[in-house]
């Protein structure tokens, strides 16, 4: 599996942002399939928004879901785009907004999960939905699908993710695939409060990015290590790689949620107000148009 991710990733070809005319909540997502590029080429499930008042090729963001999945906990079955959890539309429209295409993907329902997984369930997770060997495939799935679209500037692609979707990241970004992936891959990537663990993947090694990668998370976070992932990344940066850990003092794991049981909590809501206001500025940096 570890040489099938490197060889899939190496294989996805490359086929500021302009203002958008919309504000988010007139944005409204279109439901697509595409494949990711794991070896059974499942056919995953995504929800594309696309920014309109545009001139000219715009740059795309992928969005990966945690370990709860892409619905809200109030689904009751149906999992469609009217029952995406308010955080992934909120940030899918932040993101349309900016002028940027941006998809969430569903990596668990095409799998049979699409209710997710529950707090503390870990080593139970079925090997299918891994977010170091397998999730980066879906991820390089949508980043191969982005290229399709006429409307994409092939080369101004970033990945975000959330939690288990935030550690896909980091194993997505890592620097351990064949091939010139700064030409090939993501061009920059955000991980919001993952678990950095990361299946030892990088214990010998160490986390090396191929491109800038910055990660988010509270110090009171509740379902991982803060002080891990900020050792990790603190090593990397020092190493010379361009990453960055922030860190919110009194922020919870999800802190960035816009549900009122997140943003009752102060240190919650300050840290969405700051990370919105960085978040922006990063990818329009990170995803502008290369100097000819």
């Amino acid at each position: 599996m570890r040489n099938f991710i490197l060889a899939a990733a190496a294989a996805v070809a490359m086929a500021g942002p302009a203002s958008a005319a919309q504000t988010p909540a007139e944005i409204a997502p279109e439901r697509v399939t595409f494949h990711s590029v794991d070896e059974a080429q499942t056919e995953l499930v995504g929800y594309l928004y696309t920014p309109t008042g545009l001139e000219g090729p715009a740059p795309a963001v992928v969005l990966m879901h945690g370990r709860a999945g892409a619905y809200s906990s109030l689904a009751n079955g149906v999992y469609t785009a009217e029952t995406l959890t308010m955080r992934h539309r909120f940030w899918a429209r932040y993101w349309a907004e900016r002028g940027y295409y941006a998809i969430i993907v569903d990596g668990f329902g095409p799998r049979g999960y699409p209710g997710g997984f529950g707090r503390g369930s870990y080593s139970q997770r079925p090997a299918e939905v891994n977010e170091v060997t397998v999730r980066p495939l879906d991820a390089y799935g949508a980043l191969k699908y982005l290229r399709t679209l006429p409307g994409v500037d092939d080369d101004r692609i970033g990945l975000m993710g959330w939690s288990n979707g935030g550690s896909a990241t980091l194993a997505t970004m890592a620097d351990d695939k064949p091939d010139d992936m700064r030409r090939l891959g993501f061009r920059a990537g955000i991980a919001m409060y993952p678990a950095c663990g990361l299946h030892n993947r990088f214990a010998r090694t160490g986390y090396n990015s191929y491109a800038p990668v910055r990660v988010f998370m509270g110090t009171d976070d509740e379902e991982v290590s803060h002080d891990r992932c900020r050792d990790l990344i603190r090593t990397a940066g020092a190493r010379g790689h361009d990453v960055e850990f922030v860190s919110y003092r009194g922020a919870t794991h999800s802190f960035d949620d816009p549900g009122r049981r997140r943003q009752s909590v102060a240190a919650n809501a300050r840290a969405t107000a700051d990370v919105r206001e960085r978040l922006g500025a990063f990818f329009d940096e990170a995803l502008a148009p290369r100097a000819r």
